[in-house]
């Protein structure tokens, strides 16, 4: 009979460099600062046209919104629609996230569009496209915006030290996309380091995985629970209660499966981008009846709360 001989080496190292042991899939005791447990996130919503079928549609479901994203970026929008979606969203006390763009998937490079290539999508090549992004970002702050989606860990470094510098207003959230989403607790950390506000992690984590996480940081974690096909399609609505419990502060994001993607989006898309948006609503509502159900008392934000990146106009 072999028997281990104690500690494995990697667990050893890991505990003493980090700290870090696997973790039970405990109730998280971290909190958004006003002491909420989640809050709602529905993504794609690409335009003015989009965020008010939002908020018709939350209105109908009696759902609160915290928070829309966008995919298409702040760049291809006008100046005009960056103002309507700041006024929106300063209104209704929720937070406007655009993508920041160019981005390499929009660039004239082919690698991003090969099967090995799809990791680069997100990421800036070359200086002109890092200047360009950060003039998209000075673009749509001047409009009011204060949430922005970001894909490249070099972007996220300067855009944070432009805020340590006061060049940027500190009530801007910068929310880690999708696209880098870290699947461990190390790599989670050192995005909060680099100056991420909340972090995008892979939609099918497990329970213990989401704990290991939260175990190391109390920073927001965005977790779609309903993902669009690009990104594996896990419908876990049903589940938010466990996952909110061990998550926690949890943006509880709802894409949609099995639904026509939309970037860059325009008037060519602008049914498949209306009716996707009102459809994630309605998700959202039914992952709330699946709490209610549930028993478990969990609390959630109210519009306008602290962190939220509300913009202002």
């Amino acid at each position: 009979m072999i028997r281990g001989t104690g500690t494995p080496r990697g667990t050893a190292a890991l505990t003493r460099h980090f700290g870090l042991l696997g973790a039970e899939p405990q109730p998280s005791e971290a909190r958004f600062p006003d002491g909420a447990h989640f809050r709602v996130e529905i993504p794609s919503v690409e335009n003015p046209a989009a965020l008010r079928a939002v908020v018709e549609e939350a209105r109908v479901h009696q759902v609160p919104i915290h928070r829309v994203s966008q995919g298409s970026g702040a760049m291809l929008l006008t100046k005009a629609e960056l103002a309507t979606m700041a006024r929106i969203g300063a209104d209704e006390g929720l937070e406007v996230n655009l993508f920041v763009g160019p981005r390499e998937e929009f660039g004239i490079g082919g690698s991003v569009r090969s099967p090995e290539g799809l990791l680069l999508s997100g990421r800036l090549r070359g200086m002109d496209q890092l200047r360009y992004a950060l003039e998209d970002v000075l673009r749509a702050v001047d409009a009011g915006i204060r949430g922005f989606l970001i894909a490249d860990t070099g972007l996220m470094q300067i855009l944070s030290a432009m805020a340590r510098a006061g060049e940027l207003p500190r009530s801007i959230v910068w929310k880690i996309s999708a696209v880098l989403a870290p699947s461990n607790p190390v790599a989670f950390q050192q995005l909060v380091g680099l100056g991420g506000t909340t972090i995008n992690v892979p939609s099918d984590m497990s329970l213990g995985e989401l704990a290991e996480i939260r175990a190391v940081s109390d920073a927001p974690i965005d977790l779609y629970l309903e993902a669009p096909d690009s990104l594996g399609g896990m419908v876990r609505g049903h589940e938010i209660a466990e996952i909110a419990t061990v998550a926690a502060p949890l943006y509880a994001k709802f894409g949609l499966r099995n639904a026509r993607p939309v970037y860059p989006a325009g008037e060519q898309v602008m049914s498949d981008v209306i009716a996707n948006v009102r459809e994630k609503v309605r998700r959202a509502a039914l992952a709330l009846e699946w709490l209610d159900d549930s028993g478990v008392d969990l609390v959630i934000s109210k519009p306008g709360a602290e962190g939220i990146g509300v913009p202002e106009p």
